[in-house]
């Protein structure tokens, strides 16, 4: 099976393609990840240099340089090295072979057809050849990488993104009710359920303390609040999981790290058992926000 699946050479001020690769594979993934890469490629200016998009089991990698970038959707077990060696060696041979000052003046799409064999070539190089020759020492990438690692982009952010003519981001006005997030499922049905179940305890454990600290010169208010703060946290997982609000992978992680802050504070007024209860819950609740996707799409993204 290849491994680098699909390449594109891009104008950076507007993204307008100049080749790509010709499809030899098909599947609804790739399908969805070319159409988060065309919108990747309208805001290339905002991620000058090196960046990954990380789609489940599928990469999108790209690489900027004197107004061009060259994109590849690669399988999520490629070596991130070899990504960037193939990307690389993309541009080596573009501005070898194409007049560079031309492109600023090309007013249509995939104006360098010719250059689509030698996309061809390279890639069947990198997937298929046991031993590619190849013209990019990666032991450089790799030392770069480490020095200067690829930028990070978030999907979710991608898909509520528009790129403007200046190159900056704005939000769609109500962008909250214009994207669907894909069905609820049994499991996160349950994790629901168990979230408002150690949200209550959380928040009766937290009122009986704080009632007893009234009468006790508030010697455990740090306890109070560490009942209190993962009661709002579950009912911040619940509203992830059921409700769509930008950055929510982040929001997810930053309420786990929480919520196991909390719990191994409380050791002595929770034995080891229910300490694991609250922490397997959230960890179940993280895991279902971050795998139910976005399913709705950007009307305008020029796919």
């Amino acid at each position: 099976m290849s491994m680098i699946l699909f390449a594109y050479v891009v104008r950076v001020k507007d993204g307008m393609p100049l080749s790509a690769s010709t499809d030899f594979e098909y599947s609804a993934e790739l399908q969805e990840c070319k159409k988060h890469m065309k919108i990747v490629s309208k805001m290339l200016e905002q991620f000058p240099g090196r960046g990954t998009v990380k789609n489940n089991q599928l990469h999108i990698h790209f690489t900027s340089s004197q107004g061009l970038a060259y994109m590849t959707i690669c399988c999520s077990y490629y070596p991130t090295t070899m990504a960037f060696c193939f990307l690389e060696e993309l541009c080596m041979e573009f501005v070898s072979s194409i007049e560079i000052a031309k492109v600023p003046l090309i007013s249509r799409p995939y104006a360098f057809l010719e250059f689509d064999s030698v996309i061809q070539k390279i890639k069947w190089h990198y997937n298929y050849s046991n031993r590619p020759s190849l013209k990019i020492s990666v032991t450089k990438i790799q030392r770069e990488l480490k020095v200067v690692p690829p930028r990070q982009v978030n999907l979710d952010d991608i898909l509520v993104a528009n790129g403007t003519p200046n190159g900056h981001l704005h939000l769609y006005s109500g962008s909250a009710h214009s994207y669907r997030l894909e069905p609820i499922s049994a499991v996160g049905i349950l994790s629901v359920i168990l979230n408002i179940v150690c949200g209550a305890l959380n928040l009766i454990r937290g009122i009986h303390l704080l009632e007893h600290n009234f009468q006790d010169n508030h010697e455990e208010m740090g306890a109070v609040v560490a009942f209190l703060v993962p009661f709002v946290l579950c009912a911040l997982q619940c509203y992830l999981y059921l409700f769509y609000m930008s950055a929510r992978m982040i929001k997810a992680s930053g309420a786990l790290i929480l919520i196991c802050i909390c719990n191994f504070y409380l050791f002595g007024l929770r034995n080891v058992w229910q300490i694991l209860f609250h922490l397997g819950v959230a960890c179940l609740s993280t895991h279902q926000i971050r795998s139910r996707k976005l399913t709705e799409r950007l009307a305008d993204c020029g796919v």
